[in-house]
This record gives structure tokens, sequence and C-alpha cells, in this order.
């Protein structure tokens, strides 16, 4: 079945990409209001090719408050015709990152074009490509198994405002619980090692964002009247900055490290087996001089398995051409912390502010504020049966052994795993190096084939599993 399978994948690959390349014209940008129309242009785009892709139920939900719209995801369902058949939920976004700046790019963003097997426009690789590969995976199943419906029941919800930080979408979640009830959820918005080295992403970091302010005086001083002699908000706020750090690079809120999960002797073998070239990663790193990070971890496992804080900006004083004498009244910072597996950012977010109250120097006022709720981490056992059934199936499409990653990036996938209390599995083609929120955005055309073929293939592992451990 494996050969009727990518025979379908290849025989229709033209009319799958001229779909692709039809809904990459719809600008869906989620945050620029401008383009609010364009996203829900894009979600009925995706309902109505469902729809003709055999889906019995595709349909846009809205987001928000009746005061406070948001932008609509689509929710779509095929059944299996057997009615204990276990139940999947594919997730997927289908906004966009803004496209600045335009003159970046070598040909419009939203006028796609193939050059060297890629195709090159906004949402290719993220997220567009790799939601619309399920269509194509599941209608190959359906083929090559003479079937009329696929061997699990089918269930998509792709929201529209991802690239926004979904700010509403675990309100969704909640509200339509019963309709997303799922065994299992397949998230196809992460990537791959490289393209000769398929592997699985199995967790993503969290974050939140937060803001210190540092108040002394009521005004700027003279430096030589009062310089040494009353608190200098900058060399505070710098005191405090370096603070959150010690020698080996660990983060110094207290509880910070309490409900990290580490990682496995067997996950750290994994990651180790990647291909990773330091001095090569460090070019696409801005060029950056060297590896820093928490000692006792290698670069990768720093990037994807442990949490960090980062200070993001710093601002005080005179930033102005020539000298000014001063001791500055005020002095700003902004940061971030990346989270892992256990750890929640509203506890983070308390150890900050308890941690500034205690280092607080005499005779200023520091004031900690965090931007929203932010954003959960998720992880998912490399040991697990649903990771298991994926990397089957990955192994079925590409022929070769599938390794393990994570990503150092945030989504929701979180809230999709506890609010719908199912395991995760990440199921995607992308690459590092397609551009994605970048100018020129890409993605390899053959890969996102292969996706169809492991999407196809995966039905077959989820059904199998779930008979062999259905009651007698």
């Amino acid at each position: 079945m494996d050969t009727d399978v990518r025979d379908y994948v290849d025989a229709h690959a033209g009319e799958f990409f001229a779909a692709l390349k039809q809904w990459l014209t719809i600008p869906s940008i989620s945050a620029d209001p401008a383009h609010s129309a364009d996203v829900r242009r894009s979600a009925q785009w995706l309902a109505d090719h469902l729809r003709g892709a055999g889906f019995e139920t595709a349909e846009l939900w809205e987001t928000g408050m009746p005061d406070r719209p948001g932008l609509p995801a689509v929710f779509a369902q095929w059944m299996a015709a057997d009615p204990d058949a276990p139940t999947v939920l594919i997730y997927g976004h289908h906004d966009v990152q803004p496209v600045e700046p335009l003159d970046e790019w070598d040909s419009p963003p939203f006028e796609p074009v193939e050059r060297d097997g890629q195709i090159l426009a906004r949402g290719a690789s993220d997220d567009k490509g790799q939601v619309l590969f399920h269509s194509l995976g599941t209608r190959a199943w359906v083929a090559a198994h003479g079937a009329s419906t696929p061997p699990v029941t089918l269930k998509l919800i792709i929201e529209g405002e991802e690239e926004s930080g979904s700010p509403h979408f675990a309100d969704l979640l909640r509200r339509e619980r019963e309709r997303l009830a799922c065994d299992v959820i397949v998230v196809s918005d992460t990537t791959m090692w490289a393209a000769d080295v398929p592997s699985m992403c199995t967790g993503m970091r969290g974050v939140i964002d937060a803001q210190i302010d540092v108040y002394g005086p009521d005004r700027d001083l003279h430096s030589g009247s009062f310089g040494g002699a009353v608190p200098n908000s900058l060399h505070a706020l710098a005191a405090l900055l370096a603070s959150l750090h010690d020698a080996d690079g660990r983060v110094m809120l207290p509880g910070f490290y309490d409900k990290v999960a580490e990682l496995t002797p067997a996950e750290r073998d994994l990651f180790a087996r990647l291909p990773f070239d330091e001095k090569a990663w460090l070019a696409t790193a801005g060029n950056s001089g060297a590896a820093y990070g928490e000692a006792g971890f290698s670069t990768i496992e720093r990037i994807w398995a442990r949490p960090t804080a980062e200070i993001n900006g710093m601002w005080g004083g005179h930033t102005g051409p020539g000298g000014k004498t001063i001791v500055p009244r005020e002095a700003h910072a902004k940061l971030s912390f990346r989270l892992v597996a256990h750890q929640e950012p509203a506890e983070v977010a308390g150890m900050l502010r308890d941690f500034v109250a205690q280092h607080r120097p005499p005779g200023l006022d520091v004031v900690v504020t965090v931007d929203g709720p932010g954003v959960r981490p998720s992880a998912s056992p490399v040991d697990s049966p649903a990771v298991a059934a994926g990397r089957r199936a990955m192994e079925r499409a590409f022929g070769q052994e599938v390794l393990f990653t994570r990503e150092g990036g945030s989504g929701p996938e979180a809230d999709l795993a506890e609010i719908l209390g199912a395991p995760l599995v990440f199921i995607a083609v992308g690459l590092d190096e397609d551009r994605i929120h970048a100018p020129n955005e890409r993605v390899d055309m053959k890969l996102l084939l292969k996706g169809a073929e492991a999407a196809a293939y995966l039905w077959d592992e989820f059904a199998a599993a779930s008979s062999r451990v259905a009651p007698a």
C-alpha cells in the first residue's frame, strides 16, 4: 500500500502545488488590522478546499468577544467508518507574519514563484504548505485503500491568530472542547533537522516577557554636585541585571529550576547523534564569536531543553551626541524568559518580582511589569505510543531513521494538550533554511510531498496501534 500512496501523491502533486500557490496569494497577516478581511478570506479558502477534498464538515469558527472580535479559525472533520476508530486532531495556522522589509524580497511575497524546487512566498513553510499536505495525504490514503473514509476520524483546527500570539485560542478550545475531543493531537508547525536528516520535534519552549523600570530622583542631576552621593538608576539596573546569572550561566531566581523537566540519558544521546557543527551554527547566529550558556550542557541542549533569562534591551539617561554629565532619573530594561516543560509562566513572573524586590537598592523605586500571561512550554516523551507511531510513519515516508529534536520557539501547543487532554505528536517537514518570518520565505516542494506521505501512513499507524490495544 505504501507504493500506492506514493504513486497517488506523485500523480497529484501538480494540482496540490497549484492549490497551495492560490492560497499563498492571500495576505493573511493577522498582526495588521488592515488585513483582517484577508485573514477571513484565507479561512474561507481553506474551508472550501477541505470540503472539496472530502471533509464532510468544514466551517469557520469565530473568536474573541462580540465587542472585541478576533480572527476566524477553521474546523473540519472527516469521520471514520468505524465508530470505535481513534480520533486525531490536526493543528496548524493559516495566518502569516508581516512581510517587511519589502525591498529584501526577491519577488513579491504574495505572488508565489517556483525556483530550484522550492516555492517562495510568505506562508509557504509557516504554515500553509504544512497544513495543506494533510489534505493530499488523506486523499492518498483513501484512494490507495479503495475506501470512502480514512481509518481514523480526522479533525482539523487551523487558527488565524498564531502569528499574533494566539490571544483567543485557549478560550476557543474551552468553548469547543466537546467538538474537538480527540485521542491524539498532530502538530504540523515545526521543522526537521535537515532535508537529508529527517527528525521529529518533541517539545517547544514557553516564554514570558517583562520590563523593569527603575526610578530615582524626580529629575536628572548634575553628576558633579550629586554623583556618588545619591543612587544612580542605571548603575542599580545594571547591577540587578548582572545578578540574574551566576558565573556558570544559571538563572538566579530562587525556585527557577525546581520544576524543570531534566533530559533523560536517551534524549541526550539522540541529540548528540545529530550532525551538529558548532562553528557553522555560530555563523548562522549572526557570526557570533563563541557559544555561551549554562555550564554542563551542549549548545543544542541549551536552546531546546534548558530555560533562559535574556536581556532584550536596556536604556536610560543621555544617549544623544556628545557628553552629558548627569545622574539619570530613571532606567529601563526589557527581558524575556524561555521556559521548558513543567515551568509555569505565572510562577516565573512571581519569582522575578520577588527577586527584584529582594535586590532593590534603597532610595529607588523599581517596577516589574509582565506582558500578558505568556506562553506555556510543551513536551512529548520520546517513548510515548503516539510519538512512536509518528516516528514509524515518518520513517516509512523517508525510508531512513528519524531522529528527535526540540524547538526553542513557542506556540499554543501546551494549551492544546492540557485543555483537550490528549498527547502531542509533531509531524512536520519545514527546515531552518526556509527563512520563516524573514524575507524570501520558501519551502522545499519534495519535502511537502514527503509530508503528505507521512500523514497518510500516520493514519495507518494510529489505527493499527488502536486495534492492538482494543479489548477482546
